[in-house]
């Protein structure tokens, strides 16, 4: 039985904080993520590839712990993306840092302004995100890159609690995985179909916006381009600047 304990709770109305109450909460967010331990099978494997390491890494210290969100806490835009990745940022501590797939989705950001420079190498690179936040559904690097049914609904807490607290306008969401847990997440029936460059308009004004994920699988093989990720960021900055 999974239990995320007192690692996971319903915040308050973000309506009724002030900024700097909010990003006190959000800062509490992130530090109950990085001590939470309700998956077992997760704990295992993210302490054990922090241990035996990838041989290109093995003189550096992996982070070895769930991984919290990171940007700008004012942001209307957030990219969620699926889990860390075994040897990126359960190793470098903060999401989509330390391997291409990071560095294929920065680049894009910072061509469309969203970000400060164009690579995410380290947690102290001085990368700045500007009106953007970057999560996961899933906070623990999964075996094989699959988090089982009950790992993704015990962690979806934190990602409920962070998108209470930022205010966002426009989500875009890497690959289906991602979209389905936001698609349940914001009670949409009858769920719509993924794919990349779909457009889902919520009742509140807000955008979801699907994207292919930005794993090698798809940018070595040219389902996923440069290109193709500059136009959904363009459009999320088109939405937020309508907004």
């Amino acid at each position: 039985m999974h239990d995320p304990g007192s690692t996971a709770k319903r915040p308050v109305d973000a309506t009724e904080m002030s900024d700097d109450e909010r990003y006190a909460a959000l800062a509490d967010l992130a530090a109950r993520i990085t001590v939470c331990r309700a998956c077992p099978r997760l704990v295992e494997w993210r302490e054990r590839v922090a241990v035996e390491k990838r041989a290109s890494f093995r003189d550096e210290t992996y982070w070895g712990k769930p991984v919290p969100g990171f940007g700008d806490p004012d942001a209307r835009l957030v990219v969620v993306g699926l889990a860390p990745a075994a040897h990126g940022a359960n190793r470098t501590g903060r999401m989509f840092t330390g391997d291409r797939s990071g560095d294929f989705l920065f680049a894009a950001m910072h061509r469309s302004g969203f970000a400060s420079q164009p690579t995410s190498v380290s947690i102290d690179d001085g990368l700045v995100l500007h009106d953007a936040y970057v999560t996961s559904p899933v906070r623990c690097a999964p075996p094989q890159n699959k988090p089982t049914v009950i790992e993704r609904d015990t962690c979806r807490p934190f990602l409920d609690e962070e998108l209470t607290l930022l205010p966002w306008r426009v989500v875009i969401v890497l690959g289906g995985f991602g979209f389905g847990v936001m698609a349940s997440m914001l009670g949409l029936k009858p769920r719509p179909k993924f794919g990349h460059g779909v457009e889902v308009p919520l009742p509140d004004g807000r955008i979801l916006l699907g994207c292919f994920h930005v794993s090698q699988q798809n940018t070595f093989t040219g389902r996923l381009t440069p290109s193709m990720l500059d136009d959904v960021f363009e459009r999320a900055r088109e939405l937020i600047d309508q907004g």
